[in-house]
């Protein structure tokens, strides 16, 4: 994909010359309310391979423009090729793609013991990257109206790519902070995804427990060129105000928060997000969370029906390192209904039966489950008070 850059645009590629990258100043991308755009996305008739078929946003065309030179420059643990997709017979809509690079070349997870598990400098972080893995800082303006002044957010690559663009989002790495989803991080995610042209461009936070394999706060964002059963699956309300759903549709339950505008609506979407992700993480509850374009909650909605934003949180049981043997291991894609699979086999022989059996094997036990539901619905009538 080529993309024009005028002499006035700033040029996220780096230098021509390697030598010259240790001392490249890493550009800005700065964005306004205006590029945040919550309505107005749909998904084409015809569903595009990658995000340059479509028409691209700004936010768009200096990630997959700067992404994609890393990938010709051969800075990724592998050279992400056009991946097998299937989807799987069934209800669901399982999107299943055979991704064997990943399976073997990606960075082993840390020990992880612990939902709050203390940073460690010792261990791999984001400080040790290769110079030419930052993309960008993305900032917001920092006059918008009704909102915090957002950190530091770095745009790097992700070395062992799920898809294309995959990239992650990693708030001030030098102050060492751990897995913990924080409002700041969460707000980054959402309004990447608001300034992303792309339907199909979807941000997730896995926690410690939940797959999460490095132990420093980031997201990851990437394209999928498919929709997912989470965009427009059904729920119910779990409190008067309709402030918090229960995802009701497979492949999982989950807790489904809705925002069809930016600002206070969205501010308070990010506060009650991060109450429940602070609860889980404080009684050691490991959690995936999803961040999507989609229908707004209630009955099922047609899946073209892109009005604003959706954030999915899942609570499930600890699983620390990585499952061998299995087809998939289960974290926020794959919740999602976006299976990347290991092995060749694996993926010609997947059923929609086994997969969601995997799936249900990291949800949490029905009697845990209903008392981390009665306990988000306690802090969402919290607000009222």
């Amino acid at each position: 994909m080529a993309i024009s850059h005028d002499s006035n645009e700033t040029s996220y590629l780096l230098p021509p010359n390697t030598e010259d990258w240790e001392g490249h100043n890493i550009p800005d991308f700065v964005y306004g309310q205006k590029e945040l755009v919550p309505e107005g996305i749909q998904w084409p008739r015809n569903t595009p391979s990658l995000p340059d078929t479509l028409p691209l946003s700004r936010f768009d065309s200096a990630l997959c423009s700067a992404w994609r030179q890393r990938m010709e420059l051969g800075l990724f643990r592998y050279r992400l090729g056009e991946l097998q997709t299937r989807t799987l017979p069934g209800a669901v809509g399982f999107v299943a793609q055979l991704n064997v690079e990943r399976g073997v070349q990606r960075r082993r997870p840390q020990n992880i013991r612990s939902v709050r598990q203390a940073f460690d400098p010792e261990q791999f972080n984001f400080n040790k990257i290769r110079p030419g893995e930052v993309l960008f800082h993305l900032h917001r303006e920092p006059d918008l109206p009704g909102v915090l002044q957002q950190e530091d957010i770095l745009v790097v690559i992700n070395v062992s790519p799920l898809e294309w663009g995959h990239v992650l989002l990693v708030p001030e790495p030098a102050r060492g902070l751990p897995q913990r989803l924080l409002p700041g991080a969460l707000r980054a995610g959402v309004e990447a995804v608001l300034l992303s042209s792309h339907p199909g461009f979807r941000v997730g936070f896995n926690s410690l427990g939940g797959l999460a394999s490095v132990n420093h706060l980031h997201l990851h964002g990437y394209y999928l060129a498919h929709r997912l059963p989470v965009e427009g699956a059904p729920s119910k309300p779990l409190d008067p105000g309709g402030r918090l759903h229960l995802l009701q549709a497979l492949p999982a339950p989950g807790f489904l928060f809705y925002t069809s505008s930016p600002g206070p609506d969205l501010e308070a979407l990010i506060s009650r997000v991060c109450r429940a992700t602070d609860y889980l993480t404080d009684h050691e509850i490991a959690h995936n969370l999803f961040v999507t374009r989609g229908g707004p909650p209630g009955k099922t909605s047609s899946s073209s029906a892109l009005t604003g934003v959706r954030v999915i949180l899942w609570a499930r049981k600890p699983s620390f390192g990585v499952k061998e043997g299995e087809a998939f291991n289960v974290a926020l894609c794959e919740l999602a209904g976006h299976l990347p699979v290991k092995m060749s086999q694996d993926f010609s022989s997947l059923t929609e039966a086994a997969a969601l059996a995997l799936i249900r094997d990291c949800l949490l036990p029905p009697a845990q489950a209903e008392e981390v539901q009665a306990a988000l619905v306690a802090l969402t009538a919290q607000e009222e008070q």
